[in-house]
Formats: C-alpha cells, structure tokens, sequence
C-alpha cells in the first residue's frame, strides 16, 4: 500500500523513494533514461540529492549502483524502501503525475525553492496582470502542454528486427484492409504512377515563384482527395474564403462537365468563370446553373472539404497546435497549409538563422505521423532574373529545390517535393518532382492549365498536346 503525507498544503506520494529503492536493488540505472525520470521530478530535497547520488555512483562505478546501506549513509533525508515489486513504468508515471500537480501549484501560488531558499512568487498572477484575454489563453495552453511533455513517462519498447516480424504483418494487414493507412491519388496519373499518390502518416512540399500556381495545384489535390472520400482541412491562410471557394467551385464544376468549351480548336469541360464568381458577373443564365449544380454538390464530393480562411474572424491562432486541435476535431484526411510562411512559428529554439521555420516544419512533419493525416505544405521560391530568353519570352522552368526562399527544411522533412511553373496566358505549365523518398525524383508532369474555366490536368491526348505549339 502506498502512503500520501501532505506537507505545506501540497500532496507528496513515496513513488520517488520506490523507485530509488527498486534501483539499488536490481542495479537497473538505466530506468532513469528508459522512463524520461528527471532530477525535477522528485519532489523533495532529499530524492533529488539521493538521485544525484546514484546517478554519479553510477558514472564512477560503470554503471553500477550503490547499496542500500551506501545510499541511506549518504542520503539520509530519504527511506529505503525493500521490496518494491511494482513496474518501473507504473511507479514513473505517480513520479510524473504528482509532478504536475505540483508545477500547476507552483505556477498558481508561487513558491520556495528548497535548495537555494529563493522566492518565486505567481506566474500565474503576473501572467493574468499583464496579458490580454487572448495571450492569457495561449499562456494557459502553452503551460499546460509544456507540463505535459515535461510529465511524459517514456516506455517505448524498440521493435527487434529479426524477432518482431508479427508487428510487421500485423500492420501489414491493416494497411492492405485500408484500417491503419491510406494512400490519395492524385488529380495528375503520372504522379500516381511514380509515387504511388499521397501516403497518410506523410508530408509533401510543393513550391514554386510568386503568381506561379502552387495555391491552384494544391487545391486541385486536396478536391481529387475529398472526391474519393477524404476529409480535407484547408488552411488558406493567405486568401480569403470566398476566392479559394471560388476556385474550388470552378474546378469542381469544371469536373461536372457543367459547359463545353474550345480553346484554340480543342474542346474542353470547363467550369464556371472564376472571374465572373469572383465579381458577381455571372450571367443570369450561369448564375441559375450555378445554384442547381451547388444543391448536387454533396453527392458529387462523398469526403468533407473544412475551410479555415484568412479573413475568419475567429482565425487568430496559427499554430501547429491549433492545426493539430482541428484535425483532432475534424477526422481530418488530408490537411493543407497554404502557406506554411504564414504560420505562427514555433520558438526558435537552436537560435539560428530560421530557427524557426525549421523546427514549425519538423513539428508537421512529426504531427502528419502521429495523426496519420497527408499534409499538403506550400512555400514560395526566389525569384529568378534570368528566366526569360534573349526575345524576353520566359520559358516553363520549375524552381530548383536550391532555390527555395522561406524555408529549405520543408523539403527536406517532406516525402516528395513539387517544383511548379505555369504559363496561364498559353494555358500550359509544369509540375517537377524535386525529391522522391519513394521515388519519381526528376518526373515531369505536363499539364493544362486554364483554371479560371476550373481546367487544370495532366495533357490527355494528342489534342491536348497540339495545342502548344511552342511545346513543352
């Protein structure tokens, strides 16, 4: 049985002390590093000297631990306790929980630190003060999840390559029956071809120039995804609602096959005028279309498409943990973050030069995995003086992965990269494959490109092709 005291108010618990005497009796130090037990977590004066104590033993002994008559000669402020049958990972865990506890006491009330006797008056208090309503509430959750992390028992048993091998087929079968993973095809064959389409549980990077189309194409993947049956969450976080629903109604409709339209002798299915949406000119005539295609939308899309957009009001929060928190709440399939320069950047920790955006791009890198989501990520490339010829015509040309202007560790924390480059005013461009972890590195996808009638795909036909005379 386990006994509590209560001292100054706060709720102290003998797990530091079990875990100290199970330690000495099995020689086990390293259960300290295995279940993330720190010096802080110990509540008392006593626990952390005598977890100083084994911890240095330990380095001038390799790796032994003292006796139990070693530790309570030299640690007197602590109880040997024999016998402790209880799992390492069971006592951790009471270690960590009465930890937290104690930090959300020490942030609330303030407090003295034994070992110097300085006084730490509230955080929480001063934090209250001098914060408005909405920067005391990131205070609150950043506190919250800092205590979270800094609490986490570690237990992860590694997978032994040679003996796990049911894991693996365990996995295996879930994969191949759609429950643990999935793959989205994208609207483009040759990509699927190559890669496969896009892998849950990863990261994709696309990029291009300023003007160029990244937005476009990274829509067009995320409607194909909702068309098979994801649910898609789009953070548009540098247009506002009604132009990325404006571009995203003209593909679609363009996929109903709503008009037949020729351009330069070749027919299409086109969609509604962007441009016509987007100033309300829509002919009454379309306009009639447009509210009879809307009301079959729902059976032509079976994913959801969820829309945060920048001009939301209650849009503020940028943060990987509000993406996180939405995808929580939405189920969502695939994510898109357009761009991801427009995020609130996580503290630049390493304190070098884009820091920041390196460790943002780790975190949605790490956050795909753990949510198994796809996560569409967009960033912008330099622009380059040198694009356009001697007769000042510019030639399709994808940036290069070098030439990536916000941040390079998004491409390198990606699965696959996508350089973009289009040519709207001759309804053609290009998307390259930069990086292939699965392949496709270097694969080039011709497309057309006419999005203000919603056409964007990969060239289909000898029709297609004949209709760029100045070729690909």
């Amino acid at each position: 049985m386990l006994v509590h005291c209560k001292t100054g108010g706060v709720t102290l618990s003998v797990y530091g002390e079990q875990i100290l005497s199970k330690i000495v009796d099995t020689g086990d130090v390293n259960a300290f590093t295995r279940f993330g037990i720190e010096r802080e977590d110990f509540p008392t004066v006593g626990e952390r000297q005598a977890y100083d104590f084994v911890q240095a033993y330990a380095d001038t002994n390799r790796g032994k631990v003292p006796s139990y008559a070693t530790l309570t000669a030299e640690c007197p402020d602590i109880t040997y306790i024999p016998g402790v049958t209880d799992d390492f990972s069971y006592l951790a865990r009471g270690l960590k929980e009465a930890a937290a506890r104690r930090m959300v006491l020490e942030k609330i009330n303030g407090y003295v630190d034994e070992e110097t006797g300085r006084k730490y008056e509230s955080e929480f208090a001063a934090k209250f003060d001098e914060l408005s309503a909405e920067d005391f509430g990131n205070y609150l959750r950043k506190m919250a999840d800092g205590i979270t992390m800094r609490t986490n028992v570690r237990n992860q048993k590694a997978t032994d390559v040679k003996l796990d091998f049911e894991k693996f087929l365990t996995e295996y079968r879930a994969r191949k029956s759609g429950e643990s993973f999935r793959i989205w095809k994208s609207a483009f064959p040759y990509i699927n071809t190559q890669i496969g389409g896009y892998f849950s549980s990863n990261l994709y990077t696309f990029y291009a120039r300023s003007g160029r189309g990244k937005s476009v194409i990274v829509m067009v993947e995320a409607l194909e995804a909702a068309i098979q049956g994801a649910t898609v969450l789009v953070w548009a976080l540098e247009m506002s609602a009604y132009e990325w629903l404006a571009r995203a109604y003209s593909y679609l409709s363009a996929k109903s096959g709503v008009f037949n339209a020729n351009f330069d002798g070749v027919d299409y299915e086109a969609g509604f005028d962007n441009k016509a949406l987007l100033m309300g000119k829509l002919t009454e005539e379309h306009e009639a279309n447009l509210v009879d295609w809307l009301r079959g939308l729902n059976e032509a899309v079976s994913g959801r498409i969820i829309l945060r957009a920048t001009d939301d009001a209650d849009f503020r929060d940028k943060s990987v943990r509000q993406l996180e928190a939405d995808i929580l709440e939405t189920g969502a399939d695939v994510v898109v973050v357009d761009p991801i320069y427009y995020m609130d950047y996580e503290a630049n920790t390493s304190k070098t030069a884009g820091g920041d955006a390196a460790a943002t791009s780790k975190k949605l890198r790490l956050l795909a995995g753990r949510t198994k989501s796809v996560i569409l990520v967009i960033t912008q490339a330099d622009e380059n003086p040198s694009e356009k010829g001697d007769d000042g015509v510019r030639e399709l040309k994808p940036p290069k992965r070098a030439e990536i202007k916000k941040t390079k560790t998004v491409l390198e924390d990606a699965a696959n990269t996508f350089g973009i480059d289009t040519l709207a005013h001759e309804g053609r461009g290009v998307i390259e494959l930069g990086k292939g972890r699965n392949g496709g590195e270097d694969a080039r996808v011709e497309i057309v490109y006419l999005p203000n009638y919603g056409i964007v795909r990969e060239i289909q036909s000898v029709e297609d092709a004949g209709k760029f005379a100045s070729g690909f």
